[in-house]
């Protein structure tokens, strides 16, 4: 018998159960060539950064770029939370990823929370996209030979629709019958052009498919955008997460690593 495959696309929140996931630290990548001692004033500066993204992302969608100090003691930030988040658990992320202290004297750095994530430098990046991440996966989960072919172009088709959306975020589902159901998402960070969007995911859809298209469930988070694909349904309907599925512990790679250390840190 064919089996007959279904995709469903949604930018909107609709009233239906949810199976969210939970808020945890994923991961974070910090350079190492700047942990010389920092000056009162940089650390002033990237304190007052940090409040300002935590105050403000929740109210602007979630989304919000700051910048603090001039000369050598300028520091650019960016926080964007995910699209299904709400705003009271998106200011709870951002204020939890402000605190992390594993990159605290690093000039550069990315820290990745399950809803949220945080990035800052010495120098402006903002606009301009990085092909940077991490790879999330578990290594002996994986997918049903009968399901690759239609996740592949399950992938593609979000891939390549996202980043016409508003929010440049979008969610899916892709229904293989007796396979079940899997879940997909996409988002850029918004302060990218919508061109600038599609070239990074199709970047993140290459190291898909070279790195985590026979698995199960698996998460790509990058520096300006991010793929994920879930045998759950992740990510909000119509309530804020309050729970979630129970995952083994993933195995995590580095994409086009731009610092020379890597730092995974996992609570799950």
């Amino acid at each position: 018998m064919e089996m007959l495959t279904f995709i469903i696309f949604s930018t909107l929140l609709l009233s239906s159960p949810c199976h969210a996931d939970t808020n945890v630290n994923t991961g974070s990548q910090c350079s190492e060539s700047d942990r010389a001692t920092n000056s009162s004033e940089y650390e002033a500066n990237l304190s007052g950064m940090l409040n300002s993204l935590a105050a403000n992302g929740p109210i602007h969608d979630g989304f919000y770029t700051a910048e603090a100090g001039k000369g050598v003691n300028k520091i650019y930030g960016l926080a964007q939370c995910r699209g299904d988040i709400s705003a009271a658990d998106c200011a709870a992320c951002i204020k939890n990823v402000t605190m992390v202290q594993s990159c605290s004297k690093s000039r550069n750095a990315t820290l990745w929370f399950t809803w949220c994530f945080l990035r800052y430098s010495n120098t402006s990046f903002f606009g301009e996209w990085d092909q940077s991440g991490m790879a999330s996966y578990n290594d002996t989960n994986f997918e049903d030979p009968k399901v690759v072919s239609e996740a592949l172009n399950f992938t593609n088709t979000l891939v390549s629709t996202t980043p016409s959306q508003p929010l440049m975020y979008q969610t899916a589902v892709l229904d293989v019958g007796q396979n079940g159901k899997r879940y997909g998402m996409a988002q850029c960070t918004r302060d990218l052009s919508k061109s600038d969007c599609g070239m990074c995911l199709e970047f993140q859809l290459v190291t898909y498919k070279n790195s985590v298209g026979n698995k199960r469930s698996w998460d790509i988070y990058g520096f300006s955008c991010s793929l994920w694909y879930h045998d759950y349904q992740f990510y909000n309907i119509s309530t804020p997460a309050n729970g979630g599925s129970t995952r083994s512990s993933p195995h995590q790679v580095a994409i086009g690593m731009a610092f020379p250390a890597l730092v995974f840190l996992l609570v799950l």
